[in-house]
This record gives C-alpha cells, structure tokens and sequence, in this order.
C-alpha cells in the first residue's frame, strides 16, 4: 500500500461517471490532493475560469465534447499536464492521446493507486521542470532564425510568430537546443527531456519528435536551411542548429 504522502496539488477530474468521480475525489483527497470533479468540458471550462489546477485527469468516452476534443483545447493552451483515462485500452488509442499532449494514459476500470502514482510521477516532473526554467529564466537563444525564451517557454519563428508548444514538445526542444549537433539516442532524449520517471514518456518520444518536426517545418523549408531534426539511422535524432545567445 502507498504511504499516505500529502500534497496540496490541485486536481481536476473530468469523468461524465458520476461513481468514478466520487471514488476518485474520495481516493485522491485522502492523500492530500485537492480535488475538483467535473461531468463535462463545459463545467471544465468554467472551473479554470475562476481557478488554476496542477493536473487534469480526463476521460476520453464522454458525451457531447469528448475527452480528445477537450484534451486538444486543453494542449492548445498549454502548461496543464494531463492523463488520460479511456475503456478502450488498445495502443491506437494510446498514441492518439499521447500525440495529441496528454502525459500519461491509463486503461479503465484502473486502480486508483496506480493513477496516484502516475500523477505523483507527472507532478514531479513538472516541479522540476519549474525550477529549471526558473534558474534559466533569462536564457534567450536563437537558430537559424528562430528564437526561444527559456524561462518564458516562448518560441517564435522566422517571421517573429510565436508557435504553441505542448509540454512535451518543449521539453524535447529543450533536450536537442541544449544538446545541438550531437547524436542522441532515445534512451538520452527520455532523460534529458522526462528525467527520472521517463517510464511514463517513452511510448510517444518518436511521435512527439514527429509533432516537433511539424512545427518547425516552416522555418526548414527557407533557403539554405536543412532538416532541424535529422533521423540517424538505427542511432536516434540529431538537432542540426547551431544555437546561439538571442
């Protein structure tokens, strides 16, 4: 059994089941959390209206708005972490969720303190992230073009547009500017970009590398300028820039 650690994250479930919310709610207050639940994405919306949460547990089979479309509004505005909760447990629908920005995905009925330790390991990550970007919180760099504003997380393009990354593209953007010009393979980018508790993160590496190379094709396609992340072949990825203070 889990030792009863405490901590005052907030938590927002959004199940349209009113028995999983109830026993989720009871599970997760009685390890410190406090918890919000909520039936739907329009109770959803108005919760982070009025407040700010640390982590979001979301269903995916919801009627009405389901869990996808909300996790794709919920990724668009970034800085929330997100684990998803579905019945249909197979890795397309995993990897569906994982690219579209969520951080974990757990298969129902799931036990409860399994999802406590998914979270735990989610927030830890991100704790740490914070305080990484608060020590790095004038860092400004800049490649072929593009600038990134480490401590404000802020990417611009060419053009001086600012492009929206999900947590994890960040990270991953984090792992290859901070490491350019060199080869890493998956196992360095899961420990440059998730740490310690990278078990969670290693199923969507390929595709959140996918999702990176997506958004900085425009930038790519100038004159002159190559593939930013290049595939090594039975190697891993490589960050072709070379990065510079902005």
């Amino acid at each position: 059994m889990l030792p009863p650690i405490m901590d005052s994250s907030r938590i927002l479930v959004i199940d349209d089941d009113g028995d999983i919310r109830s026993l989720l709610s009871d599970f997760l207050e009685q390890h410190g959390f406090d918890v919000t639940a909520v039936a739907d994405g329009q109770a959803m919306d108005r919760e982070l209206a009025i407040g700010t949460f640390d982590l979001a547990v979301l269903d995916v089979m919801m009627p009405g708005e389901d869990g996808l479309s909300i996790l794709r509004r919920l990724s668009a505005r970034g800085g929330l972490p997100i684990i998803m909760l579905s019945a249909i447990g197979n890795d397309v629908d995993r990897i569906v969720g994982l690219e579209m920005g969520a951080e974990d995905y757990l298969s129902k009925p799931c036990n409860p303190r399994e999802l406590l330790a998914r979270i735990r390991t989610v927030l830890r990550r991100h704790r740490r992230q914070e305080e990484g970007s608060a020590n790095a919180s004038t860092r400004k760099l800049r490649f072929v073009g593009w600038q990134i504003d480490m401590g404000a997380r802020l990417l611009t393009d060419p053009d001086n547009v600012v492009v929206t990354l999900t947590d994890g593209e960040f990270r991953l953007l984090r792992a290859f500017i901070e490491h350019p010009r060199r080869v890493l393979s998956r196992d360095q980018l899961l420990d440059y970009s998730a740490g310690s508790d990278a078990e969670s993160y290693d199923r969507a590496i390929d595709v959140q590398v996918s999702r990176l190379r997506r958004k900085l094709e425009r930038g790519a396609r100038r004159p002159g300028i190559g593939d930013l992340v290049r595939t090594v072949r039975n190697e891993g990825y490589m960050f072709t820039a070379e990065v510079l203070p902005a």
